[in-house]
């Protein structure tokens, strides 16, 4: 009887990356799928029609503007939350 075969490395470090070109809708958000559920994150309406590049690691987001590179936010996902608003700091 053969043995069942496994992999030769440990995988559990490994992390989901993606890249995503994506439109910023009219009322500045995006929306992003992660473990089956549908996030939207705020951007802000100053970006609305903006196309945008969204650089995903695992729950680390990174969105900048797709012509000329300009970071535009940086956000960890919180997968409790639908909406990730734009600002999380009080009397800012």
């Amino acid at each position: 009887m053969r043995t069942k075969a496994t992999p030769t490395i440990d995988r559990t470090g490994d992390t989901h990356d993606r890249v995503r070109e994506d439109r910023v809708n009219k009322s500045g958000t995006i929306t992003l799928r992660h473990n089956g559920k549908l996030h939207h994150i705020g951007v802000g309406r100053t970006y609305a029609g903006t196309y945008v590049t969204v650089l995903i690691q695992d729950r680390d987001i990174t969105i900048a503007e797709t012509t000329t590179g300009q970071l535009i936010r940086e956000l960890i996902l919180d997968p409790t939350r639908d909406y990730q608003p734009t600002r999380q700091t009080k009397n800012s």
